[in-house]
């Protein structure tokens, strides 16, 4: 007889702010294209209105989801849970799939300081950086630094960023050009659990990692396999624990773009 235990209660912040980080089952991508990322920050968008949440930040990687939230009309994970349900039907139409899309639970930390608070929102804007992603945060379409910036189309409605901004000045031009300092300094902030924390290996150590996971074909044999099998390949060269994209990307000698997609 196997005994089950009980899930954690989730946390109760005081300010009704979280940190979300919502996974992919099995670290499988959630994204694969432009549309994708559009439609679910679509979702987002009519579930902020719905059940009147706030919204300071959010972050679209491949397989992982960043927010910054503020619960609005009901509990959190019920508003997440609408969300989610409705971005897994998108899917599995347009893939013609089934089954689970999204881990059981996201992850969530509770942020009730402003101190806190603004690092969250930089940590988010950086995790294409960590990742190895871009250069800049502001390189990386699918998150709200460009609305922060004053930049991207899809923050409009969805971004609650003058709530933000004011915690840097109560002018707008001053509030984005300090707001744009804090946000791209380098850092050593760490929020939740997440991959971009882990020990990176090296370039020597990835390549041993690498290895062992292709097995009889050569590392640089990869970019001239027919494109089918080389994105088997990277696929599982991208679930090593430690290896950043660009990482891979220069060990195969391939574009960051082609890793990114396999």
């Amino acid at each position: 007889m196997v005994i089950e235990m009980p899930r954690e209660a989730r946390k109760k912040s005081n300010t009704g702010i979280y940190h979300i980080i919502w996974r992919g089952a099995n670290r499988q991508e959630i994204f694969h294209d432009d549309e994708d990322w559009a439609k679910f920050l679509e979702i987002l968008k009519k579930y902020k209105k719905k059940c009147e949440l706030f919204i300071y930040a959010w972050c679209l990687m491949n397989n992982h989801v960043h927010l910054l939230i503020k619960e609005g009309n009901e509990d959190i994970s019920a508003s997440m849970k609408r969300a989610g349900v409705s971005y897994v039907g998108y899917y599995n139409w347009k893939y013609r799939t089934t089954g689970h899309l999204f881990q059981d639970r996201f992850k969530s930390e509770v942020v009730e300081s402003r101190k806190y608070f603004l690092t969250v929102v930089r940590y988010i804007h950086q995790n294409p950086v960590k990742a190895g992603m871009v250069n800049l945060p502001a390189e990386w379409e699918w998150s709200s630094c460009q609305g922060y910036y004053d930049e991207n189309k899809y923050s409009k409605n969805l971004l609650n960023g003058d709530y933000v901004l004011k915690m840097f000045s109560n002018d707008i031009k001053v509030a984005r050009k300090w707001f744009k300092e804090f946000n791209e300094t380098k850092n050593n902030d760490t929020c939740l659990e997440d991959q971009v924390n882990r020990k990176r290996l090296t370039d020597k150590e990835a390549v041993m990692e690498i290895n062992k996971l292709l097995g009889p074909i050569e590392i640089a044999q990869v970019k001239s396999l027919p494109k089918e099998k080389r994105n088997e390949a990277l696929q599982k060269v991208k679930e090593i624990d430690g290896l950043s994209l660009r990482q891979a990307a220069r060990i195969f000698g391939v574009s960051l773009n082609l890793v990114f997609k396999a």
